[in-house]
Protein backbone atom coordinates (compact mmCIF):
# COMPACT_ATOMS: atom_id res chain seq x y z
CA UNK A 1 0.00 0.00 0.00
CA UNK A 2 2.88 2.38 0.87
CA UNK A 3 4.46 1.64 -2.51
CA UNK A 4 1.20 2.46 -4.27
CA UNK A 5 0.95 5.74 -2.35
CA UNK A 6 4.52 6.66 -3.31
CA UNK A 7 3.85 5.85 -6.98
CA UNK A 8 0.63 7.89 -6.96
CA UNK A 9 2.41 10.81 -5.30
CA UNK A 10 5.25 10.63 -7.84
CA UNK A 11 2.76 10.46 -10.71
CA UNK A 12 0.83 13.46 -9.37
CA UNK A 13 4.09 15.43 -8.97
CA UNK A 14 5.21 14.57 -12.52
CA UNK A 15 1.79 15.50 -13.89
CA UNK A 16 1.93 18.85 -12.07
CA UNK A 17 5.40 19.53 -13.50
CA UNK A 18 4.17 18.73 -17.02
CA UNK A 19 1.21 21.04 -16.53
CA UNK A 20 3.46 23.86 -15.32
CA UNK A 21 5.82 23.34 -18.27
CA UNK A 22 2.92 23.39 -20.74
CA UNK A 23 1.55 26.54 -19.10
CA UNK A 24 4.96 28.19 -19.43
CA UNK A 25 5.17 27.26 -23.14
CA UNK A 26 1.71 28.73 -23.68
CA UNK A 27 2.82 31.90 -21.92
CA UNK A 28 5.87 32.15 -24.20
CA UNK A 29 3.67 31.72 -27.27
CA UNK A 30 1.26 34.33 -25.90
CA UNK A 31 4.19 36.72 -25.44
CA UNK A 32 5.48 36.16 -28.99
CA UNK A 33 2.00 36.46 -30.48
CA UNK A 34 1.57 39.77 -28.69
CA UNK A 35 -1.38 41.35 -26.95
CA UNK A 36 -1.60 44.68 -25.17
CA UNK A 37 -1.76 44.23 -21.38
CA UNK A 38 -2.15 46.35 -18.27
CA UNK A 39 1.26 45.82 -16.67
CA UNK A 40 0.29 47.84 -13.60
CA UNK A 41 -2.19 45.16 -12.45
CA UNK A 42 -0.98 41.91 -14.06
CA UNK A 43 1.10 39.61 -11.82
CA UNK A 44 4.75 40.69 -11.80
CA UNK A 45 6.16 37.30 -12.83
CA UNK A 46 3.72 37.05 -15.72
CA UNK A 47 4.47 40.66 -16.69
CA UNK A 48 8.22 39.97 -16.78
CA UNK A 49 7.74 36.95 -19.04
CA UNK A 50 5.31 38.69 -21.40
CA UNK A 51 7.63 41.70 -21.73
CA UNK A 52 10.98 39.91 -21.60
CA UNK A 53 10.39 37.11 -24.13
CA UNK A 54 9.83 39.45 -27.13
CA UNK A 55 12.63 41.72 -25.89
CA UNK A 56 15.03 38.79 -25.58
CA UNK A 57 14.07 37.47 -29.02
CA UNK A 58 14.49 41.00 -30.37
CA UNK A 59 18.00 41.19 -28.96
CA UNK A 60 18.83 37.62 -30.03
CA UNK A 61 18.18 38.64 -33.61
CA UNK A 62 20.25 41.81 -33.16
CA UNK A 63 23.13 39.76 -31.77
CA UNK A 64 22.67 37.10 -34.47
CA UNK A 65 22.99 39.87 -37.04
CA UNK A 66 26.30 40.94 -35.47
CA UNK A 67 27.66 37.40 -35.53
CA UNK A 68 26.46 36.60 -39.08
CA UNK A 69 27.79 39.92 -40.36
CA UNK A 70 31.25 39.30 -38.94
CA UNK A 71 31.14 35.69 -40.23
CA UNK A 72 30.72 36.82 -43.85
CA UNK A 73 33.08 39.79 -43.53
CA UNK A 74 35.69 37.48 -41.95
CA UNK A 75 35.97 35.65 -45.28
CA UNK A 76 37.30 38.89 -46.82
CA UNK A 77 40.41 38.87 -44.59
CA UNK A 78 41.88 40.58 -41.52
CA UNK A 79 41.83 44.08 -43.06
CA UNK A 80 38.09 43.82 -43.64
CA UNK A 81 37.58 42.58 -40.07
CA UNK A 82 39.69 45.42 -38.70
CA UNK A 83 37.68 47.94 -40.76
CA UNK A 84 34.41 46.67 -39.31
CA UNK A 85 35.87 46.73 -35.81
CA UNK A 86 37.06 50.34 -36.13
CA UNK A 87 33.87 51.53 -37.85
CA UNK A 88 31.76 49.76 -35.24
CA UNK A 89 33.67 51.53 -32.48
CA UNK A 90 32.97 54.95 -34.00
CA UNK A 91 29.40 53.91 -34.80
CA UNK A 92 28.94 53.41 -31.07
CA UNK A 93 28.66 57.20 -30.82
CA UNK A 94 25.69 57.07 -33.20
CA UNK A 95 24.31 54.08 -31.30
CA UNK A 96 24.68 56.13 -28.13
CA UNK A 97 22.47 58.89 -29.51
CA UNK A 98 19.93 56.34 -30.74
CA UNK A 99 19.92 54.53 -27.41
CA UNK A 100 19.73 57.83 -25.52
CA UNK A 101 16.60 58.97 -27.36
CA UNK A 102 15.26 55.39 -27.09
CA UNK A 103 15.64 55.58 -23.30
CA UNK A 104 13.69 58.85 -23.29
CA UNK A 105 11.03 57.18 -25.44
CA UNK A 106 10.65 54.23 -23.05
CA UNK A 107 10.61 56.42 -19.93
CA UNK A 108 8.21 59.07 -21.24
CA UNK A 109 5.84 56.79 -23.15
CA UNK A 110 5.65 54.21 -20.32
CA UNK A 111 4.88 56.96 -17.78
CA UNK A 112 2.04 58.33 -19.96
CA UNK A 113 0.67 54.82 -20.53
CA UNK A 114 0.77 54.18 -16.78
CA UNK A 115 -1.24 57.39 -16.36
CA UNK A 116 -3.67 56.21 -19.11
CA UNK A 117 -2.84 59.33 -21.17
CA UNK A 118 -2.59 57.56 -24.54
CA UNK A 119 -3.00 60.64 -26.76
CA UNK A 120 -0.07 62.34 -25.06
CA UNK A 121 1.96 59.15 -25.54
CA UNK A 122 1.35 59.47 -29.30
CA UNK A 123 2.31 63.15 -29.33
CA UNK A 124 5.54 62.44 -27.45
CA UNK A 125 6.39 59.63 -29.90
CA UNK A 126 5.98 61.94 -32.90
CA UNK A 127 8.23 64.54 -31.33
CA UNK A 128 10.78 61.88 -30.41
CA UNK A 129 10.92 60.80 -34.08
CA UNK A 130 11.35 64.42 -35.24
CA UNK A 131 14.11 65.08 -32.70
CA UNK A 132 15.94 61.84 -33.47
CA UNK A 133 15.79 62.43 -37.24
CA UNK A 134 17.39 65.86 -36.99
CA UNK A 135 20.19 64.53 -34.79
CA UNK A 136 20.76 61.59 -37.17
CA UNK A 137 21.02 63.79 -40.27
CA UNK A 138 23.53 66.11 -38.61
CA UNK A 139 25.75 63.29 -37.38
CA UNK A 140 25.49 61.35 -40.63
CA UNK A 141 26.61 64.31 -42.74
CA UNK A 142 29.66 64.98 -40.57
CA UNK A 143 30.75 61.34 -40.22
CA UNK A 144 30.36 60.62 -43.94
CA UNK A 145 32.39 63.69 -44.94
CA UNK A 146 35.29 62.77 -42.62
CA UNK A 147 35.13 58.95 -42.80
CA UNK A 148 38.76 58.54 -43.90
CA UNK A 149 40.05 60.91 -41.24
CA UNK A 150 38.03 59.10 -38.58
CA UNK A 151 39.51 55.71 -39.52
CA UNK A 152 43.03 57.19 -39.51
CA UNK A 153 42.41 58.78 -36.12
CA UNK A 154 41.37 55.36 -34.80
CA UNK A 155 44.78 53.99 -35.80
CA UNK A 156 43.82 52.17 -39.00
CA UNK A 157 46.73 51.16 -41.19
CA UNK A 158 46.76 52.61 -44.77
CA UNK A 159 45.66 49.24 -46.22
CA UNK A 160 42.70 49.13 -43.82
CA UNK A 161 41.61 52.66 -44.80
CA UNK A 162 41.86 51.83 -48.51
CA UNK A 163 39.79 48.69 -47.98
CA UNK A 164 37.15 50.17 -45.74
CA UNK A 165 36.55 53.87 -46.43
CA UNK A 166 33.51 53.26 -48.66
CA UNK A 167 32.11 50.78 -46.12
CA UNK A 168 32.39 53.43 -43.40
CA UNK A 169 30.79 56.13 -45.58
CA UNK A 170 27.75 54.00 -46.41
CA UNK A 171 27.26 52.98 -42.76
CA UNK A 172 27.61 56.56 -41.50
CA UNK A 173 25.29 57.97 -44.19
CA UNK A 174 22.60 55.41 -43.32
CA UNK A 175 22.68 56.07 -39.58
CA UNK A 176 19.16 57.58 -39.56
CA UNK A 177 17.78 54.05 -40.01
CA UNK A 178 19.77 52.89 -36.97
CA UNK A 179 18.56 55.74 -34.76
CA UNK A 180 14.90 55.48 -35.78
CA UNK A 181 14.93 51.70 -35.34
CA UNK A 182 16.22 52.08 -31.77
CA UNK A 183 14.02 55.07 -30.97
CA UNK A 184 10.67 53.68 -32.15
CA UNK A 185 11.36 50.31 -30.57
CA UNK A 186 11.95 52.17 -27.29
CA UNK A 187 8.49 53.74 -27.65
CA UNK A 188 6.92 50.34 -28.41
CA UNK A 189 8.54 48.82 -25.32
CA UNK A 190 7.41 51.72 -23.15
CA UNK A 191 3.83 51.22 -24.36
CA UNK A 192 4.00 47.52 -23.46
CA UNK A 193 4.16 46.43 -27.12
CA UNK A 194 7.47 44.57 -27.21
CA UNK A 195 6.13 42.15 -29.84
CA UNK A 196 6.08 45.00 -32.39
CA UNK A 197 9.66 45.96 -31.47
CA UNK A 198 10.68 42.32 -31.82
CA UNK A 199 9.08 41.94 -35.25
CA UNK A 200 10.64 45.17 -36.53
CA UNK A 201 14.13 44.04 -35.55
CA UNK A 202 13.61 40.51 -36.83
CA UNK A 203 12.48 41.91 -40.16
CA UNK A 204 15.38 44.36 -40.33
CA UNK A 205 18.09 41.91 -39.38
CA UNK A 206 16.52 39.00 -41.25
CA UNK A 207 16.72 41.08 -44.42
CA UNK A 208 20.34 41.94 -43.62
CA UNK A 209 21.26 38.28 -43.10
CA UNK A 210 19.76 37.36 -46.48
CA UNK A 211 21.31 40.34 -48.28
CA UNK A 212 24.79 39.99 -46.71
CA UNK A 213 26.12 37.04 -48.77
CA UNK A 214 24.28 38.20 -51.90
CA UNK A 215 25.71 41.72 -51.87
CA UNK A 216 29.16 40.76 -50.56
CA UNK A 217 29.91 37.75 -52.76
CA UNK A 218 27.34 38.15 -55.54
CA UNK A 219 24.94 35.73 -57.20
CA UNK A 220 24.70 34.62 -60.82
CA UNK A 221 26.14 37.27 -63.12
CA UNK A 222 26.37 39.76 -60.24
CA UNK A 223 29.94 39.67 -58.85
CA UNK A 224 29.13 41.26 -55.51
CA UNK A 225 30.39 44.45 -53.86
CA UNK A 226 32.78 42.99 -51.31
CA UNK A 227 32.94 44.88 -48.02
CA UNK A 228 30.68 47.63 -49.39
CA UNK A 229 27.99 44.99 -49.88
CA UNK A 230 27.94 44.38 -46.12
CA UNK A 231 27.30 48.09 -45.53
CA UNK A 232 24.46 48.19 -48.07
CA UNK A 233 22.89 45.05 -46.60
CA UNK A 234 22.88 46.62 -43.12
CA UNK A 235 21.45 49.94 -44.32
CA UNK A 236 18.73 48.39 -46.48
CA UNK A 237 17.74 45.86 -43.80
CA UNK A 238 17.37 48.46 -41.07
CA UNK A 239 15.42 50.78 -43.39
CA UNK A 240 12.92 47.97 -44.01
CA UNK A 241 12.52 47.61 -40.24
CA UNK A 242 11.81 51.34 -39.86
CA UNK A 243 9.17 51.18 -42.59
CA UNK A 244 7.45 48.38 -40.65
CA UNK A 245 7.54 50.43 -37.43
CA UNK A 246 6.02 53.52 -39.08
CA UNK A 247 3.24 51.42 -40.58
CA UNK A 248 2.17 50.20 -37.14
CA UNK A 249 2.43 53.66 -35.59
CA UNK A 250 0.26 55.21 -38.30
CA UNK A 251 -2.37 52.52 -38.94
CA UNK A 252 -4.36 53.45 -35.81
CA UNK A 253 -4.86 49.84 -34.65
CA UNK A 254 -2.71 49.91 -31.52
CA UNK A 255 -2.68 51.54 -28.10
CA UNK A 256 0.33 53.63 -29.16
CA UNK A 257 -0.54 55.45 -32.37
CA UNK A 258 0.26 58.68 -34.17
CA UNK A 259 -2.70 60.51 -35.69
CA UNK A 260 -3.01 63.93 -37.36
CA UNK A 261 -3.76 65.51 -33.99
CA UNK A 262 -0.30 64.36 -32.77
CA UNK A 263 1.55 66.15 -35.61
CA UNK A 264 2.45 69.14 -33.44
CA UNK A 265 5.90 70.18 -32.32
CA UNK A 266 6.07 71.62 -28.81
CA UNK A 267 9.23 73.36 -27.71
CA UNK A 268 8.50 72.39 -24.10
CA UNK A 269 8.12 68.70 -24.98
CA UNK A 270 11.22 68.70 -27.22
CA UNK A 271 13.23 70.27 -24.40
CA UNK A 272 11.92 67.60 -22.02
CA UNK A 273 12.91 64.93 -24.52
CA UNK A 274 16.39 66.41 -24.81
CA UNK A 275 16.71 66.65 -21.03
CA UNK A 276 15.81 62.99 -20.46
CA UNK A 277 17.64 61.69 -23.52
CA UNK A 278 20.77 63.76 -22.82
CA UNK A 279 21.43 61.62 -19.75
CA UNK A 280 20.83 58.49 -21.82
CA UNK A 281 23.07 59.77 -24.61
CA UNK A 282 25.65 60.74 -22.02
CA UNK A 283 25.81 57.33 -20.40
CA UNK A 284 26.19 55.55 -23.75
CA UNK A 285 28.58 58.15 -25.16
CA UNK A 286 30.74 57.74 -22.07
CA UNK A 287 30.51 53.97 -22.41
CA UNK A 288 31.23 54.17 -26.15
CA UNK A 289 34.19 56.49 -25.64
CA UNK A 290 35.70 53.98 -23.24
CA UNK A 291 35.23 51.18 -25.79
CA UNK A 292 36.75 53.38 -28.51
CA UNK A 293 39.77 53.98 -26.31
CA UNK A 294 40.10 50.26 -25.64
CA UNK A 295 39.84 49.50 -29.37
CA UNK A 296 42.47 52.13 -30.10
CA UNK A 297 44.66 50.65 -27.36
CA UNK A 298 44.36 47.13 -28.76
CA UNK A 299 45.12 48.44 -32.28
CA UNK A 300 48.61 49.20 -30.95
CA UNK A 301 49.27 45.46 -30.90
CA UNK A 302 48.53 44.91 -34.62
CA UNK A 303 45.66 43.98 -36.94
CA UNK A 304 45.55 40.38 -35.71
CA UNK A 305 45.01 41.45 -32.10
CA UNK A 306 42.35 43.90 -33.28
CA UNK A 307 40.66 41.22 -35.40
CA UNK A 308 40.62 38.83 -32.41
CA UNK A 309 39.16 41.52 -30.18
CA UNK A 310 36.51 42.32 -32.83
CA UNK A 311 35.44 38.66 -32.96
CA UNK A 312 35.30 38.39 -29.17
CA UNK A 313 33.35 41.63 -28.93
CA UNK A 314 30.75 40.37 -31.43
CA UNK A 315 30.40 37.02 -29.63
CA UNK A 316 30.06 38.80 -26.28
CA UNK A 317 27.42 41.05 -27.85
CA UNK A 318 25.53 37.91 -28.87
CA UNK A 319 24.98 37.08 -25.18
CA UNK A 320 24.85 40.57 -23.67
CA UNK A 321 22.03 41.74 -25.95
CA UNK A 322 19.54 39.04 -24.86
CA UNK A 323 20.41 39.87 -21.23
CA UNK A 324 19.83 43.51 -22.06
CA UNK A 325 16.47 42.49 -23.54
CA UNK A 326 15.50 40.82 -20.26
CA UNK A 327 16.68 43.91 -18.39
CA UNK A 328 14.47 46.10 -20.59
CA UNK A 329 11.41 44.48 -19.05
CA UNK A 330 12.38 46.22 -15.81
CA UNK A 331 12.45 49.61 -17.55
CA UNK A 332 8.89 49.24 -18.85
CA UNK A 333 7.57 47.93 -15.54
CA UNK A 334 9.24 50.74 -13.60
CA UNK A 335 7.92 53.45 -15.92
CA UNK A 336 4.34 52.20 -16.11
CA UNK A 337 4.07 51.43 -12.40
CA UNK A 338 5.50 54.80 -11.38
CA UNK A 339 2.94 56.39 -13.71
CA UNK A 340 0.25 54.42 -11.86
CA UNK A 341 1.68 55.56 -8.48
CA UNK A 342 2.87 52.04 -7.57
CA UNK A 343 6.50 52.55 -6.54
CA UNK A 344 6.80 49.44 -4.36
CA UNK A 345 5.54 47.22 -7.20
CA UNK A 346 8.11 48.83 -9.53
CA UNK A 347 10.93 48.02 -7.09
CA UNK A 348 9.81 44.41 -6.67
CA UNK A 349 9.75 43.95 -10.45
CA UNK A 350 13.38 45.12 -10.65
CA UNK A 351 14.65 42.66 -8.02
CA UNK A 352 12.84 39.74 -9.65
CA UNK A 353 14.18 40.63 -13.11
CA UNK A 354 17.70 40.93 -11.69
CA UNK A 355 17.49 37.41 -10.24
CA UNK A 356 16.57 35.95 -13.64
CA UNK A 357 19.31 37.89 -15.43
CA UNK A 358 22.06 36.81 -13.03
CA UNK A 359 21.10 33.14 -13.52
CA UNK A 360 21.24 33.55 -17.31
CA UNK A 361 24.65 35.25 -17.26
CA UNK A 362 26.09 32.60 -14.93
CA UNK A 363 25.14 29.95 -17.48
CA UNK A 364 26.75 31.93 -20.32
CA UNK A 365 29.96 32.31 -18.30
CA UNK A 366 30.24 28.53 -18.05
CA UNK A 367 29.68 28.14 -21.82
CA UNK A 368 32.44 30.62 -22.69
CA UNK A 369 34.93 29.08 -20.27
CA UNK A 370 34.33 25.60 -21.72
CA UNK A 371 33.86 26.40 -25.40
CA UNK A 372 35.50 29.81 -25.96
CA UNK A 373 38.16 28.45 -28.33
CA UNK A 374 35.61 26.59 -30.48
CA UNK A 375 33.48 29.72 -30.79
CA UNK A 376 36.47 31.84 -31.79
CA UNK A 377 37.65 29.25 -34.32
CA UNK A 378 34.26 29.38 -36.03
CA UNK A 379 34.91 32.97 -37.15
CA UNK A 380 38.63 32.94 -38.01
CA UNK A 381 41.32 30.54 -39.22
CA UNK A 382 44.40 32.56 -38.19
CA UNK A 383 45.74 30.87 -34.99
CA UNK A 384 46.86 34.19 -33.47
CA UNK A 385 43.45 35.81 -34.07
CA UNK A 386 41.72 32.78 -32.52
CA UNK A 387 44.07 32.89 -29.53
CA UNK A 388 43.35 36.58 -28.81
CA UNK A 389 39.59 36.09 -29.22
CA UNK A 390 39.57 33.05 -26.93
CA UNK A 391 41.53 34.83 -24.22
CA UNK A 392 39.21 37.86 -24.42
CA UNK A 393 36.11 35.67 -24.06
CA UNK A 394 37.43 33.79 -21.04
CA UNK A 395 38.70 36.84 -19.15
CA UNK A 396 35.92 39.35 -19.84
CA UNK A 397 33.11 36.92 -19.06
CA UNK A 398 34.50 36.28 -15.57
CA UNK A 399 32.52 39.36 -14.60
CA UNK A 400 29.32 38.27 -16.35
CA UNK A 401 27.30 37.57 -13.20
CA UNK A 402 27.90 41.13 -12.05
CA UNK A 403 27.12 42.41 -15.56
CA UNK A 404 23.70 40.75 -15.31
CA UNK A 405 22.90 42.56 -12.06
CA UNK A 406 24.20 45.90 -13.30
CA UNK A 407 22.18 45.84 -16.53
CA UNK A 408 18.90 45.56 -14.64
CA UNK A 409 19.82 48.33 -12.21
CA UNK A 410 20.74 50.69 -15.05
CA UNK A 411 17.54 49.89 -16.96
CA UNK A 412 15.51 50.53 -13.81
CA UNK A 413 17.06 54.00 -13.49
CA UNK A 414 16.40 54.67 -17.18
CA UNK A 415 12.81 53.43 -17.00
CA UNK A 416 12.19 55.89 -14.18
CA UNK A 417 13.66 58.70 -16.30
CA UNK A 418 16.70 59.01 -14.00
CA UNK A 419 19.30 58.98 -16.77
CA UNK A 420 21.69 61.21 -14.80
CA UNK A 421 22.70 58.60 -12.23
CA UNK A 422 23.95 55.99 -14.77
CA UNK A 423 25.88 58.76 -16.57
CA UNK A 424 27.72 59.71 -13.38
CA UNK A 425 28.50 56.05 -12.65
CA UNK A 426 29.85 55.63 -16.18
CA UNK A 427 32.13 58.68 -15.92
CA UNK A 428 33.61 57.62 -12.59
CA UNK A 429 34.06 53.90 -13.31
CA UNK A 430 34.71 53.79 -17.07
CA UNK A 431 36.75 56.95 -17.54
CA UNK A 432 38.47 57.51 -14.20
CA UNK A 433 39.13 53.84 -13.43
CA UNK A 434 38.82 51.57 -16.51
CA UNK A 435 40.75 53.65 -19.05
CA UNK A 436 43.77 54.37 -16.79
CA UNK A 437 43.78 50.76 -15.54
CA UNK A 438 43.66 49.33 -19.09
CA UNK A 439 46.53 51.59 -20.20
CA UNK A 440 48.54 50.75 -17.10
CA UNK A 441 48.13 46.99 -17.48
CA UNK A 442 48.48 46.85 -21.27
CA UNK A 443 51.34 49.33 -21.81
CA UNK A 444 53.13 50.06 -18.56
CA UNK A 445 53.02 46.52 -17.16
CA UNK A 446 53.44 45.07 -20.68
CA UNK A 447 50.45 42.70 -20.45
CA UNK A 448 49.41 43.66 -23.99
CA UNK A 449 45.78 43.11 -24.99
CA UNK A 450 45.36 40.83 -21.97
CA UNK A 451 45.68 43.86 -19.69
CA UNK A 452 42.75 45.54 -21.43
CA UNK A 453 40.62 42.40 -21.02
CA UNK A 454 41.38 42.26 -17.28
CA UNK A 455 40.44 45.94 -16.88
CA UNK A 456 37.10 45.37 -18.66
CA UNK A 457 36.15 42.41 -16.43
CA UNK A 458 37.08 44.20 -13.19
CA UNK A 459 35.58 47.61 -13.94
CA UNK A 460 32.26 46.43 -15.30
CA UNK A 461 31.83 44.24 -12.23
CA UNK A 462 32.57 47.22 -9.98
CA UNK A 463 30.15 49.30 -12.08
CA UNK A 464 27.36 46.79 -11.30
CA UNK A 465 27.98 46.93 -7.55
CA UNK A 466 27.89 50.73 -7.50
CA UNK A 467 24.62 50.71 -9.49
CA UNK A 468 23.09 48.20 -7.08
CA UNK A 469 24.04 50.33 -4.07
CA UNK A 470 22.55 53.51 -5.55
CA UNK A 471 19.36 51.74 -6.64
CA UNK A 472 18.74 50.61 -3.08
CA UNK A 473 18.73 54.26 -1.94
CA UNK A 474 15.44 54.71 -3.89
CA UNK A 475 15.87 58.28 -5.17
CA UNK A 476 14.82 57.13 -8.68
CA UNK A 477 11.19 56.89 -7.50
CA UNK A 478 10.88 60.67 -7.29
CA UNK A 479 12.05 61.59 -10.82
CA UNK A 480 9.50 63.47 -13.00
CA UNK A 481 9.36 62.96 -16.79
Amino acid sequence: MALINVDCSHFAHTKAQMHNFQSFLKLIWFAVKGKEQDYTTLSIKRSIVLLAIPMILEMVMESLFAVVDIFFVGKLGSNALATVGLTESVLMIIYAVGMGVSIAATAMVSRRVGERNYHQAGSITFQLIATGSVLALLMGALATAFAGDILALMGAEPEVIATGINYARIIFAGNIAIILLFLINGAFRGAGQPHLAMRALWLANGANIVLDPLLIFGVGSFDGLGLEGAAWATTIGRSIGVAYQLYHLLNGRHLLKITRSNFILSTAVVMRILRVSSGGMGQFLIDSASWIFLTRLIAEFGSQALAGYTIAFRVITFTILPAWGLSSAAATLVGQNLGAQKGKRAELAVWLTARYNVIFMAFITLVFILFGEHLSGFFAQDPEVVSVATEALKIITLGYVFFGLGMVMIQAFNGAGDTKTPSIINIVVLWFIEIPLAYLLAIQFDFGATGAFIAIAFCHSFHALVSWWLFRKGNWKNVKV
